[in-house]
């Protein structure tokens, strides 16, 4: 599964905790704030997300692209502080 993440951190402290468990996790800096990986499996998704939950605060905002899961393009964010998902059918 192709996945994308976004992030705008508004603290350095969380970003150097998030981009740790992005590199953690295989993810790679493709540009500034934006990371990639192709090998990632959904458990190990699932326990990112719980990860960078714990390292962020209600002014950051990150947003994961998941694509393909189950036929269709995922998009789930983090902002203020809950996680929210957006399911595109293609």
């Amino acid at each position: 599964m192709f996945v994308s993440v976004i992030c705008d951190i508004a603290d350095a402290g969380h970003r150097d905790a998030v981009v740790d468990y992005l590199r953690r996790y295989g993810f790679k800096e493709i540009i500034a704030n934006t990371f990639e990986t192709t090998s990632i499996s959904d458990k190990a998704l699932t326990r990112l997300k719980r990860d960078i939950d714990k390292s962020t605060d209600f002014y950051d905002k990150i947003r994961f692209y998941q694509y393909p899961y189950e036929d269709t393009l995922v998009i789930s964010f983090l902002n203020e502080k809950k996680w929210k998902k957006s399911v595109v059918r293609l």
